[in-house]
């Protein structure tokens, strides 16, 4: 096992282009899950492909169990990568493409026998090992990567998402089988993903990228309750953070966030600030007791509700709702804030305070 390093590392396709990876500097610990999140185009990929040697960065240095491997090729990196299309071998049997990399590595026939079956009475495929890759499931092809990189034992797992190409149940199974399977191994594990779910339901750290760099690393709580910028909060979550444009004044012993809603805060005084609040941390109240609004939609999703209102101010917010009355559409209600959970974002879009409870 390893811990992953990266130093500044950079990655410009073109001469004099903007870098897809700009300087991304942070370190997964031994034996930990950690999660690469952000939207396509973010970078995340990019970084996945230098770590594993498939791309040469611009700037910048990665170290694998201490190990500087910046100019390694990657059969020397001690790392295993399991891809988007599971990359397995049409011609070869399920048994040979598990037991691939261990062939090339002139590894002793009866070893590798003895390793394939052991993998895959692991993963629950042991009855497939003398079909072709064309004969599988979507599912079964990629428990067969997984058993292709796990035989390997390596010591530090790369996974390029793994699982889009699943439909959604498969998906699910597949997301806490990969979380069993690290608590088995305790293999360092790095995840890419553009799927907020996965993010937060499987990783011990989430990193999450925009425009080439990390905004973020940190555990998946921390990411959804504190998130440090305006574009993590956004991000992350579903439905999206509500955001609505305002100041921050002077209001005496504390500071007050003026705009569609009011409110105390612990932050700077400040001519421009954006409040963020999360769908649920916005309660209905009487139309006098809170902010003045009319219900635009209504989604009922069965243990919560989704309601999307108009502000007097002509602002947009969504609300969920989990349990108590539902408002009827048109009707007019009054919104307000839970304020410990309120978040204030400067206007360079980083977090500055919260809610004064």
């Amino acid at each position: 096992m390893a811990g992953v390093r990266l130093a500044g590392i950079a990655k410009r396709f073109e001469s004099g282009g903007a870098p897809a990876v700009d300087g991304v500097s942070f370190e997964v610990h031994d034996g930990e899950f950690a999660v690469l999140v952000g939207p396509s185009g973010c970078g995340k990929t990019t970084v996945l492909r230098m770590i594993a040697g498939l791309e040469t960065p611009t700037d910048g240095r990665i170290f694998i169990g201490g190990r500087d491997v910046t100019d390694l090729a990657p059969r020397d990196r001690d790392i295993a990568m399991v891809f988007q299309n599971y990359a397995l071998y049409p011609h070869l049997s399920v048994r040979e493409n598990i037991g691939f990399g261990l062939t090339m590595r002139r590894v002793a026939p009866a070893e590798i026998a003895a390793r394939v079956t052991r993998v895959a009475e692991s993963l629950g495929i042991d009855e497939l090992q003398a079909r072709r890759p064309a004969q599988l499931s979507g599912g079964q092809r990629q428990r067969v990567a997984l058993a292709r990189a796990i035989v390997r034992e390596p010591a530090v797992f790369l996974f390029d998402e793994p699982l889009s190409n699943l439909d959604a149940q498969v998906r699910a199974q597949t997301r806490g089988e990969l979380v069993r399977l690290h608590r088995r191994l305790g293999t360092t594990m790095i995840y890419v993903t553009h799927d907020q779910v996965e993010a937060m339901t499987m990783a011990q750290r989430v990193a999450v990228m925009h425009r080439g760099q990390v905004e973020q690393l940190a555990p998946p709580l921390e990411v959804y309750h504190a998130p440090s910028t305006l574009f993590v909060a956004s991000f992350v979550g579903s439905p999206t953070i509500n955001r609505f444009a305002g100041r921050v004044a002077a209001g005496g012993a504390t500071p007050v966030f003026e705009g569609a809603l009011r409110l105390a805060v612990q932050a700077p005084v400040a001519a421009v600030a954006t409040l963020a609040v999360r769908p649920e941390h916005l309660v209905l109240v009487a139309p006098a007791d809170g902010a003045a609004a009319e219900v635009t939609l209504i989604e009922p999703l069965g243990p919560e509700t989704i309601v999307h209102v108009r502000l007097a101010a002509g602002e947009e917010a969504t609300l969920r709702i989990q349990g108590g009355r539902v408002p009827g559409l048109g009707e007019s209600v009054g919104i307000a804030v839970r304020v410990a959970e309120a978040l204030v974002y400067g206007a360079d879009g980083r977090l500055v305070g919260r809610g004064a409870a």
